[in-house]
């Protein structure tokens, strides 16, 4: 009869537990929600009324401080650009990565613990230390060696150009899209890639035409991943692309670029009148977040669309 209470009691300190963790868990949810909505709010409220078709649409005079006469048309181009050309080097690097740890590599292996070793490391270098290191490699080492090969008369490749910036961005962002397509990969059923092999395909046909169009929604989370945290980055980008000030679009991947993100840090920091240029950062950093939402809105619906036809199909 004394076992009862007992029980009834540590059911009673079970369920408080329960109760005080979700609560504990909804607050914190809930805080960061909150701040969200805060930051989120504070530059809609400031950066909408400074929006407008003129801003938006036009190249900047060398005096950008103005807010009568400014705009940001060559950043957005730039940052776009940058973003683009960036994706296009790191989601097919990734993935040939993360087939070979997943579907080649040995697990035990002390080849495989080194190449995760170093993802794992890739991952947590400060984003200024890519950045020297796209200017000691890429800029210096490769684009060096390539004004001797071609010989350019003066510094072609070696100087601060798009396809600099977005190599050193692709090398940031590599960690991100190898973990994600890694772990895309593992959710493809063992028994689709036996049943494969069973019908006569060979190892590369499976992961061809079986495994990655599986995966390939968990492959664009990465390349998700990776635009959103390219997008606003300016350490990277400060030695090996964005240019302080250029009065026409760049023509080429050899050609400097402007940038929200570092026009973002330029306002911010250099300008003789903050009070006069707080609503142009304002109205620069909203275009920075809706440039960023719509390069992952475009991503999401492709995901959204390749998901359902693989539904269909199934």
């Amino acid at each position: 009869m004394s076992t009862k209470p007992s029980a009834s009691l540590q059911r009673q300190g079970i369920g408080w537990s329960n109760a005080m963790f979700t609560a504990v868990t909804a607050t914190a949810t809930a805080l960061i929600l909150l701040i969200l909505v805060c930051i989120l709010g504070n530059i809609v409220l400031n950066g909408l009324p400074n929006l407008s078709w003129r801003f938006v649409s036009t190249i900047p005079k060398e005096n950008f401080f103005d807010a009568n006469t400014t705009g940001v048309l060559a950043m957005i181009i730039g940052t776009t650009i940058r973003v683009l050309v960036m994706t296009l080097f790191v989601i097919p690097v990734g993935v040939i990565t993360a087939v070979y740890l997943t579907e080649y590599a040995r697990a035990g292996s002390a080849y495989t613990r080194v190449i995760r070793a170093a993802v794992n490391n890739l991952a947590g270098v400060p984003s200024i230390v890519f950045g020297l290191f796209g200017v000691g490699f890429f800029m210096n080492f490769i684009g060096g060696n390539l004004d001797v090969m071609l010989h350019e008369p003066s510094p072609h490749w070696k100087q601060p150009s798009v396809l600099w910036a977005s190599l050193t961005l692709a090398v940031m962002t590599l960690p991100v899209v190898i973990v994600t397509t890694e772990e895309a990969l593992k959710t493809i059923a063992p028994g689709l890639r036996e049943a494969s092999l069973a019908l006569g395909a060979t190892k590369l046909e499976t992961i061809w035409k079986i495994v990655l169009p599986n995966a390939m929604p968990g492959i664009l989370t990465g390349g998700i991943l990776a635009v959103s945290r390219a997008a606003g980055e300016v350490a990277p980008i400060l030695f090996t692309g964005a240019a302080y000030y250029m009065a026409e679009l760049p023509k080429s991947l050899t050609h400097q670029f402007m940038d929200l993100g570092y026009h973002i840090y330029v306002l911010s920091t250099q300008s003789p009148d903050i009070e006069k240029t707080r609503p142009i950062l304002y109205a620069t950093v909203l275009v920075l977040l809706l440039l960023t939402f719509s390069l992952n809105a475009i991503a999401i619906f492709a995901r959204a669309r390749m998901r359902k036809a693989m539904r269909a199909g199934h």
